[in-house]
């Protein structure tokens, strides 16, 4: 199946774009498209993607809206303008396993009742070394709900969900159904994750897709004096809540 690849970019992550195409050049699956939404002034973003030649090449869809708007937006953006029937996101510094899109298309192929698909995140250090955090759910089927129960019970000592959000691939339907990703402040992809999980099955793969960059300037770090990540917490859970009560996400896609 065909993918789409979304990553929202801005000038302070544009040094990283060159690892994250050739992540996207090394792809087993031949067909997908990367979509890069440019967050801010587009100057260092194109640069960096035309010294690497990813602008030059024919899958690559480049966007710009001006502004700075955060990474929410600019996903949104770039998921309005998707086609393929599956979306994967990349973090402009982040990079995919070589096998990332095969192995989640895949799985998502031979479960076509799952919503989203996720395998294991490496961190990926500053000296080049990988390394995987054990995860708290096992591989194979996600019943409907299961992550959200899980992140939700590890509150508030544990705020991220128990696989990792940045690297999920979805069903573009599912996205689209629960709003893409959330206007919050640094769980924007959590909020996805937890909402997406209280509406539909999922599959975790137990290979790693994802290499997820650690550096000092990742917006993940930064809290400055936003004070509101209780409240985010808690919008988190209520909507998944609501979201779980009512008909799963293949009962409202089957009616259309």
């Amino acid at each position: 199946m065909r993918v789409d690849v979304v990553t929202a970019a801005h000038a302070e992550y544009a040094d990283y774009l060159p690892a994250a195409w050739d992540s996207l050049h090394r792809q087993r699956h031949p067909h997908w498209t990367w979509r890069v939404q440019v967050d801010g002034p587009p100057g260092a973003v194109l640069d960096a993607l035309t010294g690497c030649g990813a602008a030059a090449d024919g899958r690559v869809r480049i966007s710009a809206h001006g502004t700075r708007e955060g990474p929410g937006v600019a996903r949104n953006i770039a998921l309005g303008a998707c086609t393929a029937p599956l979306v994967q996101n990349l973090d402009a510094d982040d990079e995919l396993e070589p096998g990332a899109l095969a192995a989640l298309s895949g799985a998502l192929a031979a479960d076509p009742v799952a919503g989203y698909a996720v395998g294991h995140a490496r961190d990926l250090h500053l000296d080049g070394t990988l390394h995987t955090a054990p995860l708290a759910v096992r591989p194979g089927p996600l019943a409907r709900g299961a992550l959200a129960v899980a992140w939700a019970a590890a509150l508030p000592d544990r705020t991220l969900p128990p696989v990792h959000p940045a690297g999920v691939m979805w069903r573009r339907s599912l996205l689209l159904t629960v709003g893409g990703w959330a206007a919050l402040r640094g769980v924007e992809d959590t909020a996805t994750l937890i909402a997406g999980s209280a509406l539909a099955t999922g599959v975790l793969l137990d290979v790693p897709t994802l290499r997820y960059r650690r550096h000092d300037a990742q917006r993940s770090r930064r809290n400055g004096n936003f004070s509101g990540g209780g409240d985010q917490y808690l919008f988190i859970w209520q909507r998944a809540s609501l979201l779980a009560e009512g008909p799963a996400w293949e009962e409202r896609n089957s009616r259309h």
